[in-house]
């Protein structure tokens, strides 16, 4: 994913400490339009597109982050989401509040390695995130930068996962947030948001049908969307999984399996391998990143095979128990469809059957009781290595996103 330029209109820095932060300009994923990073900012003004932060590295780095030196300067420190605070976009840093998220384990994949005929196979767990999943990791960031730049009440639609993040985050920055749900979401995640403060809708339909009465809502009461990819920030907390392959390994791997439904994530780490490049911490070499689907709704599996630039929104997505992957559409599969082609990697669909007994193997043979996510990844690597395309040696790194208890 290429690096996006910034325009001659990049904002210069205010007075005022507690606005301003390390991000020099917000720059369109699709257009390159850049945007003030010291507004709240939502999508691109100019095309609609999702917008990414760029903190002026093409410019130079800090020399105290730059090659060896730098790699082991950071690594020095405390590991967790705020580690690398140069590269974050919070005016509060390292000081940033935060529940614990990111350096999640790396988990060898145990009797997993044997059964797929895997020598280095191993899972990131993010279940072990504060509210158990990854998605505390982008509403960490989101949430924080949003307070700095005056946000006092958020919304956002949710398959689930997202919305609990957002109710805690926005609990402890003493924010409010209305969160709207598909009814069919497990009563775990509506429990979840509601201790935290939040306001839950449940609405008939998927997450589109959510997205669209958010929408509605932020409109007329003037909340904050922090629907994926709406505002810039999520992506921003989401990207330190980039950094924590290369931070876990000593190297990136080969291949990293990603469910995908909104893609952030995928976005994010493609974004961190530009950023570890320009450190001079890697080269160009990038691992092949594969994005694993439902059948039953698979919008980006699609539009890869057919090599599409766009993903058309899948039309009736079914059911499964993977409601994160629930997503017609995406309004960054431009990025995420860039960047599997840019690492040549590719895209996966697999049955319900395949990646509740993806889930079932996680559990039993590599003692992770994984999100039916990540039980997607483990059916889609099983087909990929069956095929060659995956071979013994390489290195694999499949996300487990979320915990299984959250799905009860």
């Amino acid at each position: 994913m290429a690096r996006p330029s910034t325009p001659s209109n990049s904002p210069a820095n205010p007075a005022n400490p507690a606005v301003t932060g390390r991000v020099c300009v917000l720059n369109c994923g699709r257009c390159q339009h850049g945007h003030d990073p010291l507004e709240l900012q939502t999508v691109c003004s100019a095309c609609g597109g999702p917008l990414l932060a760029d903190y002026g590295l093409d410019e130079g780095a800090p020399d105290t982050l730059m090659g060896e030196a730098g790699l082991k300067r950071v690594l020095a420190r405390p590991a967790g989401q705020w580690r690398l605070h140069e590269l974050a976009p919070t005016a509060a840093g390292a000081a940033t509040p935060s529940l614990g998220e990111g350096a999640t384990p790396m988990v060898r994949a145990g009797r997993l390695l044997a059964e797929l005929g895997l020598e280095n196979f191993w899972i990131k767990d993010e279940a072990q995130n504060p509210t158990g999943s990854f998605k505390a990791r982008g509403m960490a960031a989101a949430v924080a930068r949003s307070v700095e730049l005056g946000a006092t009440q958020f919304c956002l639609p949710s398959a689930g996962n997202a919305g609990g993040a957002a109710a805690a985050y926005a609990a402890l920055h003493g924010a409010e947030v209305h969160v709207a749900i598909p009814r069919a979401t497990p009563a775990t995640i509506v429990a979840e948001c509601e201790a935290h403060g939040a306001e839950i809708t449940l609405v008939d339909g998927n997450i589109a049908d959510a997205g669209a009465h958010i929408a509605a809502q932020a409109a007329e009461h003037g909340w904050f969307n922090l629907a994926t990819l709406r505002e810039p920030y999520r992506l921003e907390g989401k990207k330190v999984m980039g950094y924590e392959l290369l931070w876990d390994l000593g190297r990136l791997p080969d291949v990293v399996l990603y469910p995908t439904g909104g893609g952030t994530g995928l976005i994010g780490m493609l974004k961190a391998f530009d950023e570890m490049q320009a450190l001079g911490w890697i080269g160009s070499q990038r691992p092949r990143m594969v994005c694993v689907q439902t059948a039953g709704c698979a919008p980006m599996v699609r539009a890869f095979e057919q090599g599409a630039q766009h993903a058309e929104a899948w039309q009736d997505p079914g059911e499964t128990a993977a409601f994160g992957l629930r997503v017609p559409g995406a309004l960054g599969d431009s990025l995420i469809l860039d960047g599997l082609r840019a690492t040549s990697g590719t895209a996966v669909a697999v049955a319900e059957d395949a990646l509740l007994a993806g889930t079932e193997r996680m559990a039993r043979e590599a003692g992770v009781w994984a999100s039916p996510e990540g039980g997607a990844c483990v059916a889609a690597l099983e087909s990929l290595v069956r095929q060659g395309w995956v071979k013994p040696d390489e290195t694999v790194v499949l996300f487990n996103t979320g915990s299984a208890l959250k799905y009860r």
